[in-house]
């Protein structure tokens, strides 16, 4: 296959991921005990932990370092890269509307005109464009430096951020369900919000790929996002209750499935 095989697969995976973990709540009563959402949660958290650091922040060090233009300070667009990742993450949290997934605390600029629903919408929107930008940028590195390494790179990081959006999606719809909407109604808010993760993976893509010079730049900053939202929000909310070390169990188990996917290869032609 070709690099836009693999892209085109990649960016499709993840939002079949997402549209099987929504469809989960047609499976559910109730919400989710605390048991389940710290397993859910963990997992998640784990996924993306390791996804930000081999699948983003290894392959920006490795490109920067590789690159004429930063030879005298490859360590530049690493760090300041993921610097603004987190910090635009940090301004997303405090300037937009949103309320966390089990929907009593509620953060950004303070307002009514926004109903219960709506501000659990942005919450997921928050969580799922930089795992959008993650898989983009990877294929657009894939693209741009043509390599079945670095097309099975991006694939990997894809089925790892598919796997995560199963259970991320689920711990999404239920609470939603829970809050009062109808189960139709949960699993389609769940379902719109994985959309982002294409069409941001998509933009990513083309600006890695014809903004070649600045791939360090672009996938430090997605690793920045992506660990800023994972340490800012799922994990705090994979330790409720009693359970917590189900939620710490879950996430190395998750961490875990992407070192695998990082050191096994993936046999694919």
């Amino acid at each position: 296959m070709e690099p836009i095989h693999y892209a085109i697969i990649s960016i499709s995976i993840i939002f079949l991921g997402s549209l099987l973990g929504s469809a989960l709540v047609f499976l559910f009563k109730k919400d989710l005990s605390d048991k389940t959402n710290n397993i859910v949660l963990g997992f998640a958290s784990g996924i993306m932990i390791a996804a930000g650091i081999f699948g983003l922040l290894l392959p920006s060090i490795e490109e920067a370092k590789a690159s004429p233009a930063y030879a005298s300070f490859p360590y530049v667009p690493v760090l300041i890269g993921f610097f603004v990742g987190c910090i635009l993450l940090y301004l997303i949290d405090k300037l937009v509307p949103h309320l966390h997934h089990e929907g009593s605390e509620e953060e950004g600029i303070k307002t009514n005109k926004l109903g219960k629903h709506t501000k659990l919408f942005f919450a997921v929107l928050i969580h799922n464009v930089p795992e959008g930008l993650a898989v983009g940028f990877a294929c657009g590195l894939a693209l741009a430096t043509p390599s079945l390494e670095t097309s099975l790179a991006a694939l990997s990081l894809a089925i790892g951020i598919t796997i995560q959006n199963i259970p991320e999606s689920f711990a999404i719809s239920v609470p939603l369900y829970a809050n009062g909407m109808s189960k139709v109604k949960a699993f389609l808010m769940a379902t719109l919000t994985g959309i982002v993760e294409p069409i941001f993976a998509i933009v990513s893509l083309f600006l890695a790929f014809y903004l070649e010079p600045l791939l360090p730049w672009l996938l430090s900053f997605a690793s920045g996002a992506m660990i800023y939202v994972t340490v800012d929000e799922l994990l705090p909310e994979a330790r409720k209750g009693k359970a917590i070390h189900f939620g710490l169990w879950a996430f190395i188990i998750g961490f875990m499935i992407m070192l695998a996917l990082e050191v096994i290869p993936i046999n694919v032609v």
